[in-house]
């Protein structure tokens, strides 16, 4: 569904992310993975090849302007940036939050998408390409002790809106996928945490009405179906895949 498309996508390294390379890598794209964390060797072997990866700090704009040049040089074109690269942390209400905290979670949530624009956006208006960006359910209907981190999932849902707006025009389409919890290093840390821990493994597997709390596979599969030519009249949409986490009210046992 990707073949020979030519993606950066950041915070590619583990989670969500990895599962997406793995799956854009399946259908015949060829990635640039942009993390500050490095991918091991024995991860990049479950790959077929052709990708690159390269340590960047998303919230540089100078590193994210030498990861797209890289891109350039080597592919000599950019089809699709998938901005997912974010952080959860802390997990405390607005007047707990300190100023660096605030800072950086709006950093690497938001201003990390800035960058990636203002660097990608002239490569992506010759290839006609996409957008993707990773939101979370929570930026639509909230959630508690966690103010700084829905706030900026919101403003990822919004920003996704206007940017498809504002590229239409180019033939750009720009959407975001939305995961309620996911199986990943970051929610084990998140997990760590709260309080009463020891009932978290539980609550999260009775969160979605579909099953159990799922891998990142399937919000690769998301991604893949918006990225692909058979989402090529689907833009500004922000897709929950959260297995109808959000759908009204619930007695979760």
């Amino acid at each position: 569904m990707l073949k020979g498309k030519i993606i950066l996508l950041t915070g590619g390294a583990d989670g969500i992310g990895w599962e997406c390379a793995k799956a854009y890598d399946k259908n015949g794209a060829r990635v640039c993975i942009a993390d500050k964390n490095p991918v091991t060797a024995q991860k990049l072997a479950e790959l077929k090849g052709g990708h690159i990866c390269m340590r960047c700090d998303v919230t540089n704009e100078q590193n994210v302007k030498e990861t797209i040049g890289a891109i350039i040089h080597k592919f000599g074109r950019l089809d699709i940036i998938h901005n997912n690269a974010g952080i959860a942390y802390p997990s405390r209400p607005l007047h707990d939050t300190a100023d660096e905290e605030w800072d950086l979670l709006l950093n690497v949530n938001l201003k990390s998408i800035l960058y990636t624009t203002r660097h990608g956006i002239e490569h992506l208006k010759k290839s006609k390409g996409v957008i993707l960006n990773t939101s979370s359910v929570v930026g639509s209907i909230g959630q508690d002790n966690h103010a700084a981190y829905v706030a900026t999932k919101g403003a990822v849902n919004a920003l996704t809106k206007a940017m498809a707006l504002d590229y239409a025009p180019d033939g750009i389409r720009v959407n975001a996928v939305s995961p309620a919890a996911v199986k990943t290093s970051t929610l084990k840390t998140w997990s760590d945490e709260q309080p009463g821990k020891e009932l978290i493994e539980k609550y999260l597997d009775n969160l979605q009405p579909l099953g159990k709390l799922p891998e990142g596979d399937v919000i690769a599969d998301a991604a893949v179906f918006l990225l692909s030519d058979a989402a090529r009249f689907i833009t500004g949409c922000i897709l929950p895949v959260s297995g109808g986490a959000e759908l009204g009210y619930r007695t979760i046992l």
